[in-house]
């Protein structure tokens, strides 16, 4: 038994989509990684703030361990949180525009399989895939 063939056109219209699933996969893991480095630093920043002023404070450079002051770690800490802010929104704005994209591609692929378009040699004309 076999199933009658998909139209190129309409090959192309879910490989678009799958692409697209995949970018908008790679974005929330890239916002979960995030999101675990915003923790770790704000509770590291946490302890950090805790400890005496006079007391000895170290930071990892690769395999070692670099003396600090108190003040320049902190400077430091509330940098990194200010970049994974930043990240975290630029993030965000892309997971919303690849979902509007989503959204728009598979309204599409439902429009021409509804319109009995899969069975059809050629494409429907569509202005919008022109652009």
């Amino acid at each position: 038994m076999s199933s009658p063939q998909m139209p190129p056109w309409l090959q192309e219209q879910i490989m678009k989509l799958q692409q697209t699933q995949q970018s908008l996969q790679s974005i929330m893991t890239q916002k979960q990684h995030l999101e675990i480095e915003k923790a770790e630093t704000t509770k590291a920043l946490e302890e950090l703030k805790k400890i005496a002023d006079g007391d000895a404070v170290f930071k990892q450079a690769g395999t070692v361990l670099i003396k600090s002051s108190k003040k320049d770690s902190i400077d430091e800490l509330e940098e990194k949180i200010e970049m994974a802010k930043t990240r975290a929104t630029v993030l965000e704005k892309q997971e919303t525009r690849v979902k509007d994209t989503l959204k728009e591609q598979e309204t599409k692929i439902t429009e021409l399989m509804k319109g009995g378009a899969a069975g059809n040699a050629t494409p429907p004309v569509d202005e919008n895939s022109r652009k």
